[in-house]
Parts: C-alpha cells; sequence; structure tokens
C-alpha cells in the first residue's frame, strides 16, 4: 500500500471501529499504538477521549505479559521493546477489566484466527478467554487492512480468537 492509501484506509477502519456498538458501549477500552505501516490507531484513542472513555496500552513485561497504562492526552513515553511506545506512568489495569481490547494484526483469516507479530504477548495476557463458553468481556477486536487476509490460518491450542476484524471493505 502506499502512504496515502493507508492512511486513507486507516481511517476508514477508524471510523467502522468507533461506530461499533460494542466502542460505544465500553468504558475501558485497550488500544495498541501503531508503528510503521500497521493500521493507525490514533483516531480510535482520540475519539474515545472525546467519549469520556478511558484508553490503556500495552506495555511489556517479562514472562511474555502484557500489562496495560492508561494513557491522556499529556502521558509521556519511552521507546519499548520493538520500537513500540509505552507510557512511562499511569494507572495499570488487569486484562480482565477491559469492555474492549483493540489488537494488531499481521495476516487474518475468515475465522477470525490472527497472526501477530509473533511473541504471543496477546495469547499468554487474554488467556483466560479460552475457558469461556461466550465472548463476554473483554471483546478483543482486531484492525487490519485487506490485502493482509488470507485464506486459512490453522491455530495453535494457545491462540484466542477475535471477536471481530474491521478492515477498510468491512
Amino acid at each position: 500500500m502506499t502512504e496515502t492509501e493507508r492512511v486513507s484506509a486507516s481511517a476508514t477502519i477508524a471510523n467502522r471501529v468507533v461506530r461499533m456498538p460494542a466502542f460505544v458501549h465500553s468504558r475501558l477500552v485497550a488500544c495498541y499504538l501503531s508503528i510503521g505501516s500497521e493500521v493507525d490507531t490514533s483516531a480510535i484513542i482520540l475519539r474515545a477521549w472525546r467519549m469520556k472513555k478511558r484508553i490503556f496500552v500495552p506495555n511489556t513485561r517479562g514472562g511474555g505479559q502484557l500489562t496495560f497504562h492508561e494513557i491522556r492526552p499529556d502521558s509521556e513515553f519511552a521507546s519499548g521493546p520493538f520500537g513500540i511506545p509505552q507510557p512511562t506512568g499511569g494507572a495499570v489495569l488487569a486484562a480482565s477489566r477491559f469492555d474492549l481490547v483493540i489488537v494488531p494484526v499481521v495476516a487474518f483469516d475468515s475465522d477470525h484466527h490472527r497472526i501477530g507479530m509473533g511473541g504471543g504477548y496477546y495469547d499468554r495476557t487474554f488467556s483466560f478467554l479460552r475457558h469461556r463458553k461466550l465472548f463476554l468481556k473483554p471483546k478483543l477486536v482486531g484492525v487490519a487492512f485487506e490485502c493482509q487476509k488470507i485464506e486459512k490460518i490453522a491455530p495453535n491450542p494457545w491462540d484466542i480468537g477475535l471477536f471481530r476484524i474491521f478492515t477498510e471493505a468491512a
């Protein structure tokens, strides 16, 4: 994708996410901070703040887990692993408390399976969802470009499926 296409597609994806009932009715939202060629999540975060939602972003920690720290417009960040900005402060919230979690996607299929960056951070952090019969909360929502869709992903037993995946096409 060209940069212009990526910016346009990211805006379309953000508009779809913020109109989703699960987003509208959420109060506690976790969202990754995008880098490189990922879907730009800044519009999702800005809209959430305007809607008086609390936004938390992931920090990596030992054991391959994520902690989620609250961010505000004046939050300070440091460069974390993989060059991902991480907040230097902010309230920490347990993963099970979120209403909605926006997760990055490298590849996905029509069965809501995803491939991430390969570290397994989200799968380990949200492993408690594997034992639920129904998706209650948090709802894990992927954002990706349509060109990242592949025919089939064979999930591993530890993979956590997504509630929904938003692209610029759907």
